[in-house]
C-alpha cells in the first residue's frame, strides 16, 4: 500500500490525468478495473475563479469516486491556493500540473513553463501545501529541454515545499510525447527524495510497468496514453505486479461490451448530444489494430446517437 499524505491508495498503479480522456465516464471504468488513484482532466485555476462553465463537466465526480485527485494548473500562488480551497471538499488529493507541454499553456507561463521558474513553482506548492487540508501532489517532466534537465532539483524543491508525492514524466517539454521516455531520470528523482515517486512515460504493457519499477525503484506507475481505448491495461498491470501472471488481452466481445458500457456512462454524465461525438475518438482507440479498423473509422465519424453507436459496435469483428 502507498500513502499520499493521509490518503491510502489501493495499489501502486494510478491513472495520469489526460485532457479529453479521463472524464467521469472513463474514470468509472478505471475504478472498475481496480485502479489505485484516478484524476480529473486538468483544469485552470483561473477558469474556476472566473466561473468558466466548461469546467463544470471537468470537475464533476461520480458517486463514491475515491480516491480521486483534481489536477489544477496555473501560475498565481494565491489563485491556485484559493481555488483549490473552493473545490477541495469534492476530492481527496490536489494535484498540480507543472508538466503540460501544450503551447497555449506554456506560453501563459503555466504547465511545464514553471520548470523554468522553480522559485515561482516553490511559491505555488509551498502555499498550497501549507494552507490546504488535503494532500498536494505535483506532476512535472524531465526538464524543459535538453539544455535544462532539472527534474532532480525540481523534485527536491517540491519536497521542501511540502508536497506529498511526485509524478515524473521521463520526457522534456521540447520532446512533447515523441521519442523515448528517459526512465533513468525517474530513478534519479526517486533517489533524491523521500516522498513517493510515480514514474510516467512509455507504459503500454504490464511488463513495461514492472520494468519501470525494477529499473527506477519508483513507488508506482502513472499510466497515460497506454490506457487509451485500453482500460484493461490497468487491471492486467495490477494483476501482473501482484502475482506475476499475465492476463490475456481482451477479446473482441469484451471490447464490444466495454465500448457500450463506456458510451452509456458518457451519456449519463454528459448527455447524448455531447457524449457520442466525443466517443468517436475512443472508438478509434478501442478498435485500433482490429480487422477492418480503417473502414470502421470512416463509419464511426457519422455516429450521433447511442443507438447508432450500439448498432455500429455489433459490426466489430
Amino acid at each position: 500500500m502507498i500513502n499520499i499524505g493521509s490518503v491510502q491508495l489501493k495499489n501502486n498503479v494510478i491513472m495520469a490525468p489526460m485532457a479529453g480522456v479521463t472524464d467521469t465516464a472513463y474514470r468509472v471504468l478505471l475504478e472498475e478495473m481496480g485502479v489505485g488513484l484516478v484524476s480529473t482532466e486538468m483544469v485552470s485555476a483561473k477558469g474556476i475563479f472566473y466561473n468558466n462553465k466548461n469546467n463544470k463537466l471537468i470537475l464533476q465526480t461520480a458517486e463514491n469516486e475515491h480516491p480521486i485527485a483534481v489536477q489544477l494548473f496555473g501560475s498565481d500562488p494565491m489563485i491556485m491556493t484559493s481555488m483549490a480551497e473552493r473545490i477541495a471538499d469534492d476530492y481527496d488529493i490536489i494535484d498540480v500540473n507543472m508538466g503540460c507541454p501544450v503551447p497555449k499553456i506554456v506560453n501563459n507561463g503555466e504547465g511545464s513553463a514553471l520548470m523554468k521558474d522553480p522559485d515561482k513553482a516553490f511559491q505555488i506548492l509551498e502555499m498550497m501545501s501549507r494552507v490546504l487540508k488535503k494532500p498536494v501532489t505535483v506532476k512535472f517532466r524531465k526538464g524543459f529541454d535538453d539544455k535544462h534537465i532539472n527534474a532532480v532539483e525540481f523534485a527536491k524543491m517540491a519536497e521542501q515545499a511540502g508536497v506529498a508525492s511526485i509524478t515524473v514524466h521521463g520526457r522534456t517539454r521540447q520532446q512533447m510525447y515523441a521519442g523515448k521516455a528517459d526512465w533513468d531520470i525517474i530513478r534519479q528523482v526517486k533517489e533524491a527524495v523521500s516522498i513517493p515517486v510515480f514514474g510516467n512515460g512509455d507504459i503500454f504493457t504490464p511488463e513495461d510497468a514492472k520494468s519501470m519499477i525494477e529499473e527506477t525503484g519508483c513507488d508506482g506507475v502513472a499510466i497515460a496514453r497506454g490506457a487509451k481505448g485500453n482500460p484493461w491495461l490497468i487491471k492486467r498491470t495490477i494483476h501482473y505486479l501482484e502475482t506475476g501472471e499475465l492476463l490475456p488481452e481482451p477479446s473482441v466481445e469484451e471490447r464490444r461490451t466495454m465500448i457500450v458500457r463506456h458510451a452509456e456512462l458518457a451519456v449519463k454524465y454528459k448527455s447524448e448530444r455531447l457524449a457520442i461525438p466525443e466517443m468517436r475518438k475512443h472508438l478509434a482507440w478501442y478498435t485500433a489494430g482490429l480487422k477492418g479498423s480503417a473502414q470502421l473509422r470512416a463509419r464511426m465519424n457519422t455516429l450521433n446517437t447511442l443507438d447508432e453507436l450500439k448498432e455500429f459496435t455489433e459490426q466489430i469483428v
